[in-house]
């Protein structure tokens, strides 16, 4: 009896304990590849939630985190491992995972970021219509013409037209719709445009080298995951052959780049944890939509400038 008294005993206990339990939301964050500017993204994403009252810290969200590694495979499974497990919401960064997510659920609602428009993924149906359940926020390639045009203002060519190298993934549709809108911005501005492909991180360092021996007067990095990736061994090697580096992404100016005009990558993450946080409190995405990043600024790194004896204008932010 006293055996059975206390079986009883604690399953009323459990009982009770269920009955109090809260069930918390579950979010699943995909990154497509290890990488300090994007790892930006992501604290902002988290912060803004706990600003709104989402966090692990308080017991009031689980976060699933996945890093693909640059493995495509690795990030599917990612991905599909998060749909298996039911989570209220996917948020992705950068586009790769963004494009996965959307292939790989029409249900769950996408959180992006560091992500072009859905037009520059080329996600959109037959009709041109966005995926209904793509949401956060993501980019044209406008700033692009601003941040390239900043080259022949800050430094001179060795000899004839300023040459200005970059490398592209051409698998990437934002980097390929990147090069064919600085291919027109370069013809008007007299830029000689130097480009040579690359389909992975391995090739870059030879690539890279392959492009400096070109006489470059400066590199431009453009907003390509596979650039983003390996940005340390480019400006290792165009450092060691005197050639500046410029950028479209403010996170690449605080790595070494010399000047950008860019979205800020953590505020562009926070941007899209506060649309999430939204859903997250009302359970519906009926008011929600994508949205366009909204905090771009100019920006430069004094150490690189100071190194190519580059005056930047007044009206430029340093980053340390």
């Amino acid at each position: 009896m006293k055996t059975i008294a206390r079986l009883f005993f604690c399953i009323v206990i459990l009982s009770s304990c269920n009955s109090h339990k809260t069930t918390v939301p579950v979010i699943g964050f995909a990154d497509a590849f290890q990488d300090n500017t994007i790892a930006q993204a992501k604290q902002g994403f988290l912060d803004a939630l706990k600003q709104n009252g989402f966090s692990e810290d308080s017991n009031t969200l689980k976060v699933v985190y996945r890093n693909a590694q640059g493995d495509i495979p690795k990030l599917t499974l990612a991905i599909k491992y998060f749909i298996s497990e039911k989570v209220n919401l996917i948020a992705t960064s950068p586009s790769l995972s963004t494009i996965t997510a959307i292939q790989n659920t029409k249900d769950i609602p996408v959180f992006m970021m560091v992500s072009p428009t859905p037009q520059l993924m080329k996600v959109e149906d037959k009709q041109g219509a966005d995926p209904a359940n793509l949401f956060g926020v993501a980019e044209s390639l406008g700033y692009i013409d601003t941040s390239f045009s900043l080259i022949p203002k800050l430094i001179q060519p060795k000899e004839g037209n300023l040459r200005v190298g970059m490398i592209y993934n051409q698998s990437e549709p934002q980097s390929a719709e990147a090069l064919n809108r600085i291919k027109e911005l370069a013809t008007q501005l007299h830029i000689d445009l130097v480009s040579l492909p690359v389909n992975s991180t391995a090739e870059v360092q030879l690539v890279t080298q392959a492009l400096l021996s070109k006489k470059i007067d400066a590199f431009f990095a453009n907003p390509d995951n596979t650039v983003f990736s390996s940005f340390e061994t480019i400006l290792k090697a165009c450092n060691n052959a005197g050639v500046p580096v410029f950028t479209s992404e403010a996170g690449l100016v605080s790595r070494g780049a010399v000047a950008a005009y860019g979205a800020d990558i953590y505020q562009w993450g926070y941007q899209s944890g506060k649309q999430a946080a939204l859903f997250l409190k009302n359970k519906s995405t009926q008011d929600l939509h994508w949205e366009m990043v909204t905090l771009r600024k100019r920006v430069y790194n004094s150490t690189a400038a100071k190194r190519f004896g580059i005056t930047v204008p007044a009206n430029f932010e340093a980053i340390p």
